[in-house]
């Protein structure tokens, strides 16, 4: 708890939702409608309420049933502020309204909190019979955000009252001066009882937050994991999380790549939107990966690509005759592409771009022997990068927009632009489909509360992609 509350007194000062992203994480803004979303889930979904005030299934064995605080034994029963009135007991609450929740974000603070809740109580009246009341009930609670020992964003409760409102006598007789008598225990009681809910509800959303931070596999060559770079900051449009991704390999080492420190201009977060920046360095991440553990090489054959493109030296002698000397025709050819360094990823404005520097062997395959070399030419695929996001992660799906390369080892000397058309079909049938099919990896997303980007707008900007959702 120490460090999660000198973290709180070191916290900054608020900043607008716009701006530059200086560092080269993963930028999120989570729009204040978001957590209330999370905080009114929480109280419909889960036990929270049955679990802190019992409800009418669990009368005789909720904190407020028959032996809790307000049961027989209780501060309203036999033995409490009314034992001098026998006849007054088993005051419980029986019923309690979902609350209504309002939140206001605190720029360089957090959250006020407010919960508006009706409670029923029932009882057996002084003069016999069935006592009913029904209570108006505010919850008011002032929270901070901070880093909990774990690193990850907290909610705090740091302060919480309730204000009692009207208070209604549904049925039954109370005289007024034990009406008033109800009513003070109520305003004293209530508080012990209804701010516990905020803890609870607190506890639920901090364990969605604390989800943000989180491994998320690249297939099975690795992982990365999502960590605060800075501070949480908060203004009066949205929470706003600098996360750093962190990729490690499958044995849990960190690979470290090149980060460019290119800042990000960051466009505005408009109003109920919360939004996700993903930098151009996680895109080379992720190929890099791909890279050195050899994922992008490939060898292809004559059976990887359709009859119509000939994967044979007779084809190839209608194209570049001098380049097979004195081989005989119709033998069957072999593609070996090596892809030595990584890829090189360009996002600029409304559009994406992957350059690939492949080396190509050209081979003679021979049937039960060695293949014989032809020639060996060093290319540049340069494909085009459609993204599509997930609940989880940012899909690529690629095709081959033109090769740029150079022959430069042969027997032979030859004209290596005439087999550009060929080799660019070759390729669109047998490699773009496994790039695509290895791309199913993604490019990892945090998760953001229970925020999902599936159907967010996707907008391309320079060296970022921002993925907004409505709230």
């Amino acid at each position: 708890m120490l460090g999660v509350w000198s973290l709180l007194l070191l916290w900054g000062l608020a900043t607008p939702c716009e701006g530059l992203l200086e560092t080269v994480g993963t930028l999120a803004r989570i729009d204040k409608d978001e957590l209330v979303k999370a905080i009114q889930n929480s109280l419909v979904g889960g036990p929270i309420l049955q679990d802190v005030l019992g409800t009418v299934t669990s009368l005789n064995q909720g904190l407020l049933g028959s032996k809790g605080l307000l049961g027989g034994g209780g501060l309203l029963g036999y033995g409490g502020i009314f034992g001098v009135v026998e006849k007054l007991s088993g005051l419980k609450i029986e019923e309690l309204t979902l609350p209504k929740v309002s939140l206001k974000l605190l720029p360089g603070f957090g959250v006020q909190l407010n919960l508006h809740t009706k409670v029923g109580l029932h009882g057996s009246g002084p003069l016999g019979g069935l006592l009913q009341l029904a209570a108006e009930v505010n919850v008011s609670s002032r929270v901070a955000l901070g880093v909990s020992s774990r690193g990850t964003p907290i909610l705090v409760l740091k302060r919480c009252s309730t204000l009692l409102g009207h208070i209604s006598l549904l049925s039954g007789l109370l005289p007024a001066p034990l009406f008033a008598v109800v009513e003070q225990t109520l305003f004293e009681v209530l508080p012990g009882l209804l701010c516990p809910v905020v803890d609870s509800v607190l506890g639920v959303v901090n364990e969605l937050l604390g989800a943000t931070l989180s491994l998320v596999p690249l297939g099975g060559l690795g992982a990365v994991e999502f960590t605060l770079a800075t501070l949480p900051l908060i203004s009066n449009q949205c929470i706003e999380l600098d996360i750093n991704p962190i990729v490690k390999s499958v044995a849990g080492d960190i690979i470290d790549f090149p980060k460019p420190h290119i800042p990000i201009k960051v466009p505005p977060k408009e109003d109920h939107t919360s939004q996700v920046t993903v930098p151009l360095y996680l895109f080379s991440t992720v190929f890099g990966v791909l890279q050195t553990n050899g994922v992008l090489d490939t060898d292809i054959t004559s059976e990887l690509v359709p009859s119509n493109i000939l994967m044979t030296t007779s084809g190839l002698a209608a194209l570049v005759p001098e380049a097979l000397g004195k081989l005989p025709p119709g033998q069957h050819l072999l593609l070996s592409l090596r892809v030595k360094e990584a890829p090189t990823i360009s996002l600029q404005k409304k559009k994406a771009t992957v350059s690939i520097p492949a080396t190509i062997h050209v081979l003679s395959a021979v049937p039960q022997g060695t293949p014989s070399a032809l020639f060996q030419l060093n290319e540049v695929l340069i494909l085009n990068a459609q993204l599509a996001p997930s609940a989880t992660k940012l899909h690529l799906s690629l095709s081959l927009e033109r090769l740029s390369g150079k022959l430069v080892s042969s027997a032979y000397t030859f004209d290596a632009s005439h087999l550009e058309e060929w080799l660019s079909d070759v390729l669109r049938a047998a490699y773009v489909p496994k790039l695509n099919v290895d791309l199913q990896v993604g490019i990892p997303l945090p998760k953001i509360l229970n925020v999902n980007f599936v159907s967010s707008n996707l907008d391309i900007i320079e060296n970022a992609v921002v993925l907004t959702v409505a709230s």
